[in-house]
């Protein structure tokens, strides 16, 4: 879905180049073509890395290594290396690992995204005004950065650069935290005896909350074992904060649940504007 929004995204807003997909199973890439997403696919990195002025990768986290493994050999020396996981340490260290020379590797993330998975999922709009980050290291060229920022761009996205650690604390807090809560609140009341009922009887508020635990499980479980620290500082936060509440309801403090509320209300309203 995240490498297919962005082939169709640059297709629809005028992209002159070549767009090829490097897929595991055929079918994926027929889709695609079928799509009008992609101009060419293959299973083999022989067939279409050697070509490459870009290499996006759109896959788990735990799968960049051996990614990287499968197109190290084929990259030429201008060839620029490029992502969108949702960690981007992680990623750095695969990439100086393998690839050694960073000069020409862009980490990046996409702050957009969707419950859904996979090419049928694509959508040309995803990227319209969403923030992509890009986290380049020290000896990242200006112009690699600049190349790749452009190809966001046309796709619609507004581009900042972030330093890596400061980006997997930030994003521990407002998105992977967010997705493992949904699963936890998911999968608690699906366990439960009227677990039937719950769903049942469930408001537009608990499906809007939840929606994200619709989201692929693999991608997730990637992100959570790749972020664990700052995901670990982040759950130990709201625990925290969930104990007080606790309190709160159990004495009755009418007040601290108020102000607590209050100030919550005023947090996100002042966010969403």
């Amino acid at each position: 879905m995240i490498g297919g929004s962005l082939a169709s995204a640059l297709k629809v807003n005028g992209f002159t180049g070549h767009i090829s997909a490097l897929v595991r199973r055929d079918e994926t890439g027929k889709r695609g073509s079928d799509l009008g997403l992609v101009d060419e696919y293959s299973t083999n990195p022989a067939a279409l890395i050697p070509t490459a002025d870009i290499v996006m990768l759109a896959v788990p986290m735990l799968s960049m290594r051996e990614q990287l493994k499968a197109i190290a050999a084929h990259l030429t020396t201008t060839a620029i290396v490029t992502d969108a996981g949702s960690v981007k340490q992680p990623f750095i260290e695969d990439a100086m690992a393998v690839l050694k020379d960073m000069h020409r590797v862009v980490p990046g993330h996409p702050i957009a995204g969707r419950e859904k998975t996979g090419v049928d999922a694509a959508d040309a709009s995803l990227y319209n005004g969403k923030r992509v980050l890009l986290t380049p290291v020290p000896d990242t060229t200006a112009e690699s950065i600049e190349k790749v920022k452009q190809l966001w761009m046309l796709a619609g996205a507004v581009v900042e650069c972030l330093d890596p650690a400061h980006h997997d604390r930030v994003l521990a807090a407002t998105s992977h935290l967010p997705h493992v809560l949904a699963y936890a609140l998911v999968d608690t009341l699906a366990t439960q005896q009227e677990a039937e009922e719950i769903f049942r009887y469930a408001a537009g508020g608990f499906r809007d909350f939840t929606r994200i635990a619709s989201s692929d499980p693999v991608m997730w479980r990637d992100v959570c074992l790749s972020n664990r620290d700052a995901l670990l500082n982040s759950i130990t936060s709201l625990e925290e904060h969930l104990k007080t509440l606790r309190l709160a309801i159990d004495v009755g403090d009418a007040d601290a649940l108020e102000t607590t509320f209050t100030r919550a209300k005023t947090a996100r309203d002042k966010f969403t504007g």
